[in-house]
């Protein structure tokens, strides 16, 4: 049979990586969002609002798809109105296919944020778990929107009858514009304006950031994770973690990217320098920088996600995660992380999105 992929935020790091390798694969891929991207060869754009039920059935109503892969959500200022806005996303989604009957698999993305609660949640205590962290440790006794939106999965698959899977990444390095959750794109922005502008290129985290073992996930490999998943009958109604299956310590990985771009890394020296202060005022320097190379995208904002970098590399922690049960249902595929970040700066210098 034929199959449909509907790629829910397609417009995303992960979505849009997602989209490419089903497309590469052989499926017929749509790609869902608000504003869709339409420069990918062969995926079809859906432009409809999740939180409208209406705007969705019309968007839909041509449309059954046997595959969903699930890599938006949205955030707001509390926990409680992030899993009242991303439940009503899924349920919306799920009720508007219901009737079809097509969905055979649903393939949800969500992250590490399942083991250390949400973004306030990092440094309180009792909220930082053992690792590396394995899928069968217990959910937090904490308000998270991301049990939330398993539980519409969950849900929707009891009414329905189709299977599931729950893909928590580490951090995602990938390729996407305009995404707020970027720490390649962010850090490369770094490390251009240091660059240009002779500053040092400081570790913006923590110690125990700096010197303990850590992970990522490159949105390649996710997105391979996810096809996988959705078509492997043994990795069906699981949860995985999913990374690049190396680890490091950013105090050997900051010089490495410092090297890359031919600038001189500066490591913790025991005072936390976070991004965000740093890059707030660098908005016209930017605009400066974009004139003088020719570069396509003049707005800082839209490639420097400040703040969600500065979560990640300010935990009290080290973080990283257990590949074993990926391993065990034959999910083999592996990253250099070094790779990782140069295929992406490569990737933002030749589309002219950096110096």
């Amino acid at each position: 049979m034929e199959k449909i992929a509907l790629v829910v935020g397609s417009s995303g790091i992960t979505g849009s990586n997602v989209a490419m390798k089903l497309i590469d694969k052989g499926w017929t891929t749509y790609g869902l969002a608000r504003n869709p991207k339409t420069d990918f060869e062969n995926l079809h754009p859906i432009t409809a609002d999740l939180l409208d039920t209406q705007n969705l059935n019309n968007a839909l109503a041509e449309l059954r798809p046997t595959h969903l892969f699930i890599t938006t959500w949205m955030r707001r200022e509390t926990e409680a109105e992030n899993i009242e806005v991303n439940s009503l996303m899924l349920r919306n989604l799920f009720d508007v296919l219901s009737a079809k009957k097509s969905v055979q698999h649903v393939a949800l993305v969500t992250g590490l944020k399942h083991y250390l609660g949400p973004f306030e949640a990092y440094a309180e205590a009792g909220t930082l778990p053992v690792t590396p962290v394995r899928e069968e440790q217990p959910r937090l006794d904490i308000e998270n929107f991301y049990y939330a939106q398993e539980d519409e999965v969950f849900a929707a698959a009891a009414r329905d009858g189709f299977s599931w899977s729950i893909h928590r990444p580490h951090t995602v390095i990938g390729y996407a514009i305009g995404n707020m959750m970027n720490m390649g794109t962010t850090l490369a922005v770094y490390a251009s304006i240091c660059k240009e502008t002779g500053r040092h290129f400081h570790f913006p985290g923590s110690e125990a950031q700096w010197n303990g073992l850590s992970d990522v996930t490159d949105a390649r490999i996710l997105a391979e994770h996810l096809i996988w998943a959705s078509t492997t009958d043994a990795a069906k109604n699981e949860a995985f973690n999913v990374s690049n299956g190396d680890v490091f310590r950013w105090n050997w990985l900051w010089y490495k990217l410092a090297e890359w771009f031919g600038i001189e890394g500066q490591g913790f020296d025991g005072t936390l320098r976070p991004l965000e202060p740093i890059l707030a005022d660098d908005q016209h320097l930017w605009r400066e920088i974009a004139v003088k190379y020719q570069l396509k995208e003049p707005d800082l904002s839209r490639l420097a996600s400040a703040w969600h970098t500065d979560l990640d590399l300010g935990r009290p922690i080290e973080v990283m995660t257990d590949m074993s049960k990926s391993r065990k249902f034959g999910f083999n595929l592996y990253q250099d992380t070094r790779d990782s970040f140069f295929d992406l700066f490569q990737q933002l210098r030749n589309e002219k999105y950096i110096p």
